[in-house]
């Protein structure tokens, strides 16, 4: 096989990306349940994304906690909780919403002798619901960033991948959307890098890598790669 093993990122990649907009609503309907200011709640929200992301918070609580302290202000428990089920909300319904074509293809890999991997950037609020996912059955090695403690693009993140998956880079396929340069240094570990770029996804251009790499606009078109 021309691959030993097909590597995917979560959002954007296999499930959509969330609409920002409706993302930037709901951390303003958070802090109207904190009775914080909405615009510096977003701002910090958005301040703490890698902590969120390498795990330094174990829970959007945590998280909220943090900002609320960064206001200066104390917030009940039980708000807080409230807070963070609305998040929690958010991530379940862009976790548990695989696009059209994931399982198929991902079904296709697997029952032609294909390794999958997942490489995610994520809280740990995902990995819970991603346990729940039609997906997670046919992905034989997950790995979270809030789980290793580093995000992509950082090169460690991929070893890990590949080493759980007892392959080397250069025998990987790795299917993106192109968040930060996640694959350009896909590319430099060795494996071969293509970007997914679906029509209608464009709120997150702005956080896209300049690529000048492959691309593709459907995950069937992953196949078509494998010839």
């Amino acid at each position: 096989m021309k691959y030993q093993a097909v590597i995917f990122d979560l959002f954007g990649t296999l499930v959509d990306n969330y609409p920002l907009a409706e993302s930037n609503d709901a951390c303003r309907q958070m802090a109207e349940e904190l009775s914080v200011p909405p615009d510096d709640f977003l701002t910090l929200w958005i301040k703490t994304y890698d902590k969120r992301m390498t795990g330094v918070f174990k829970n959007y609580q945590a998280c909220i906690e943090h900002i609320c302290q960064q206001l200066g202000v104390r917030v009940p428990h039980n708000q807080i909780d409230l807070a963070a089920s609305i998040r929690f909300g958010v991530t379940k319904g862009e976790v548990t919403a695989p696009r059209e074509e994931a399982v198929e293809v991902l079904s296709y890999l697997k029952s032609n002798g294909y390794k999958t991997g997942l490489i995610s950037n994520c809280s740990f609020e995902t990995t819970i619901i991603w346990k729940e996912t039609t997906l997670a059955p046919l992905i034989d090695v997950a790995v979270f960033s809030c789980l290793v403690g580093t995000i992509k693009p950082d090169p460690r993140i991929y070893q890990i991948a590949v080493e759980k998956l007892a392959v080397n880079p250069e025998e990987c396929l790795y299917i993106a959307d192109g968040i930060g340069q996640e694959l350009t240094s896909a590319s430099k570990l060795g494996m071969y890098a293509v970007q997914i770029r679906v029509p209608h996804d464009k709120d997150y251009d702005t956080y896209r890598e300049e690529w000048n790499g492959p691309v593709i606009s459907l995950l069937r078109e992953v196949l078509t790669l494998l010839e």
